[in-house]
């Protein structure tokens, strides 16, 4: 074959192919300034609806991926590369990954709804899959909380989409249930008095609602007495330690007795 030969299937390449090319490169690089303006608009619209970082993150990787996978199909058929096969096989190995990552898909699933629907927030203190801790991060796949002795777990989002979960403080005001015991032998009306006092005097606990006092049962030992303040959330252990300190200290002061357990022990002697 010559050179003139080639020259020749050059021209006529160029001339039967070359403004298929051309017209799919402008489409290609039109389609790829399109979805930039696309994902920017987008972008905006979730700032201001005060998106999750994380989420927005996310979705807009995700949007961009998927138009520009869709650009490039776009601009293979208009090069003459037989489409169909190619969708194919992209469908064939998505499922093969879908299978493989199943898992981690049911974690990314759990991921986004977190972080669409809200159920908590970086800061909240939630109780999940048996750990209690504050929420330092929601990412994509896990969340990562810190628990009471600092320590960090790491929970899928698939298990907490899919369970229970306790947020501790999501409500303004908590009521801190406590239940302490008098001996049988102890006034009820001194004791609930000075339970009222020692509640009075704590500038933590609310006044309105009231706090709830009141005898709960007759235990082996002990006359109990539930007693439940509220307080505002920040302020639950501190209402909750400090009762104890106080009541103890002002049962003391008033002769008021907090029992051991005692049993009775009946010893027959048979002659």
């Amino acid at each position: 074959m010559n050179i003139e030969k080639i020259t020749q299937l050059l021209n006529d390449f160029v001339m039967q192919y070359g403004m298929n090319f051309i017209m799919a490169l402008a489409v290609l690089l039109i389609g790829w300034w399109i979805i930039g303006r696309i994902v920017s608009a987008v972008d905006y619209s979730m700032d201001k609806a005060n998106v999750e970082v994380t989420l927005q993150r996310f979705l807009l990787s995700f949007i961009s991926i998927v138009l520009k996978v869709i650009l490039v199909i776009i601009f293979a058929s208009m090069v003459g590369v037989e489409t169909a096969s190619l969708i194919a096989m992209l469908g064939a190995a998505g499922l093969a990954v879908g299978l493989a990552l199943q898992g981690s898909l049911s974690n990314l699933a759990g991921g986004v709804l977190i972080l669409f629907f809200k159920p908590f927030k970086v800061g909240d203190v939630i109780e999940a899959q048996g750990h209690l801790g504050r929420v330092v991060e929601i990412q994509i796949f896990n969340t990562l909380i810190t628990t009471l002795d600092n320590q960090r777990v790491y929970i899928p989002n698939g298990l907490l989409s899919n369970g229970c979960v306790k947020n501790i403080f999501a409500e303004p005001t908590r009521r801190v249930d406590m239940m302490f015991g008098i001996s049988y032998g102890d006034d009820i009306a001194t004791a609930k008095a000075i339970i009222h006092q020692v509640l009075d005097d704590n500038k933590l606990v609310l006044k309105d609602p009231g706090a709830d006092v009141f005898i709960s049962g007759h235990g082996a030992s002990s006359i109990d007495i539930t007693v439940r303040p509220w307080c505002q959330s920040d302020d639950y252990w501190n209402v909750y330690f400090s009762t104890h300190e106080n009541l103890k200290i002002a049962f003391d002061k008033a002769g008021i007795t907090i029992p051991f357990p005692q049993r009775d022990v009946h010893i027959i002697k048979e002659d």
